[in-house]
C-alpha cells in the first residue's frame, strides 16, 4: 500500500477519491473539500459507495488509521494509497479544507 504525501494528495484530488476515515467529531474540525466521509469502523460495510474505477486516498488525523484503511481497501480490490502525516500534515501545509 503506497504512501503519498500532502502535496501528492492535494495534486491527485481532483480525480481521485479521498476517503476520510476519521470519527464524526473529528471531521467536525473540518475536511478536505471533496472528502468522502466513512469512519474506519464502517469501511467495510460501506466499501460499495466508492467508484472501483477511481483511485482511493485514504485519511485520517496522523496517518494509523488510513494506512489499516487502505490495506483493507487493497484487500477488497481497490487502488488505495494513504496520505502520510494525515489532516496533521495537510493543515501544517496551509492546505484548503471545508
Amino acid at each position: 500500500m503506497p504512501e503519498i504525501t500532502v502535496a501528492e494528495a492535494d495534486v491527485r484530488r481532483v480525480r481521485d477519491q479521498i476517503v476520510d476515515v476519521r470519527e464524526d467529531e473529528e471531521v467536525a474540525e473540518r475536511m478536505i473539500p471533496g472528502a468522502i466521509h466513512i469512519p474506519l469502523g464502517q469501511l467495510a460495510a460501506r466499501a460499495g459507495e466508492l467508484d472501483r474505477e477511481r483511485p482511493v486516498i485514504t485519511v485520517c488525523r496522523s496517518g494509523q488509521r488510513s494506512a489499516r484503511a487502505a490495506e483493507q481497501l487493497e484487500a477488497a480490490g481497490f487502488d488505495a494509497a494513504t496520505m502520510g502525516g494525515g489532516m496533521v500534515a495537510w493543515h501544517a501545509a496551509g492546505l484548503p479544507t471545508a
